[in-house]
């Protein structure tokens, strides 16, 4: 493993970990105490170190600050009852970065890196992953380049880097989303499928308007017509319609998520019907007035399982069922909270144990 490529390791002299509070912790402000560094030049990977979180020195004209050659992924893991550390499907996080690095005209990064590089700062770090059925630790992933140059090509260096931070829930409470019908998160053959910085970049500013009007996320549609449902700003979505668990099929405008996959991967074990289909906005209106539609969530690695109380589409506020009808989501959340910190069989092997 990263043995074999000369990690070399600086730990901090104190750790902070018992500065903070795991009661009270906010969600991406407080980071672990190391990170992963590696470098690509000369067509190979380089400089494998274990350091202190701390500040990059970059250059001005570093290109991946005005080019956009950026991407990242997300993953958490957890502790069992016994001290051990699960990270949850980590090889399709590496799986997605690597798409994402080919659409994006980036190298792709070998395993013994990405998973041994998330081994070895979690064996370093493995007192930031309380034993608490609250707290995880966020691991992520980013890697962008790196040349000192001011002109459109791509780079011929890159940084990756590991950072993990302890976090709590993403979203405390249901959630209220707003139907977008005017901009659009992505277009065929765009780089939607992609986890590329970009793509949030561009949703910031409609989904602050739609935050400013009292709703916690969009709801993407199509960017041609407005027509179908895509995904939300952090999370995929799903909906329960006549007992069927419904969702937009992926395409070159959607991330694949891995949480989504994980979900249908359980439904179908559990012997419900899933429909993996283009979903048009009218469809789920519809199934709130008459009833038909009984839950919708969203599926993400921060937000793992978000129901949605209500959808604002053409400025019609609907409200879904409330609490006591999110039988399936709340069934499934539970399920999958007790699946990764290794309470209930790993009937599926997505948990790698460190």
């Amino acid at each position: 493993m990263l043995e074999t490529l000369q990690l070399k390791v600086r730990k901090v002299e104190h750790s902070r970990v018992h500065e903070v509070d795991f009661s009270e912790i906010p969600f991406g402000k407080i980071y672990s105490d190391h990170m992963v560094v590696a470098d690509y030049a000369g067509k190979e990977w380089k400089n494998f170190l274990i350091l202190p979180y701390d500040h990059l020195k970059l250059m001005p004209g570093t290109s991946g600050l005005h080019y956009g050659q950026s991407i990242f992924e997300g993953l958490k893991g957890y502790k069992n009852q016994s001290g051990d550390i699960l990270v949850f499907r980590p090889y399709e996080n590496l799986k997605r970065m690597n798409i994402s690095a080919k659409r994006m005209c980036m190298p792709e990064i070998p395993e013994e890196i990405f998973i041994g590089g998330i081994k070895e700062l979690l064996n370093i770090d493995r007192n930031w992953v309380p034993p608490s059925k609250e707290i995880s630790l966020y691991i992520r992933p980013l890697m962008f380049a790196t040349d000192e140059y001011i002109g459109i090509k791509t780079s011929e260096s890159y940084k990756f880097l590991i950072m993990t931070l302890p976090v709590g829930a993403y979203y405390s409470t249901s959630v209220k989303v707003k139907v977008e019908t005017e901009y659009a998160r992505a277009c065929a053959g765009g780089t939607g499928f992609a986890k590329a910085a970009g793509n949030y970049a561009g949703s910031l500013f409609p989904a602050k308007l739609a935050q400013e009007q009292g709703y916690h996320q969009l709801v993407w549609t199509d960017a041609k017509e407005h027509k179908y449902i895509e995904e939300a700003g952090t999370m995929n979505l799903m909906f329960v319609i006549d007992n069927v668990l419904v969702t937009p099929e992926t395409r070159d405008t959607i991330l694949k998520g891995i949480t989504r996959d994980s979900v249908m991967t359980i439904a179908r074990d559990w012997g419900m019907k899933v429909e993996e289909r283009r979903i048009q906005v009218d469809e789920v209106i519809e199934g709130i007035k008459n009833h038909t539609l009984t839950e919708a969530f969203g599926t993400g690695t921060a937000a793992t399982i978000a129901p949605i109380e209500l959808i604002s589409y053409k400025g019609v506020d609907y409200q879904l069922p409330g609490e006591q009808a999110r039988i399936f989501s709340k069934k499934l959340f539970d399920y999958l909270e007790n699946y990764k910190r290794g309470r209930v069989e790993d009937k599926f092997k997505w948990m790698f144990r460190v």
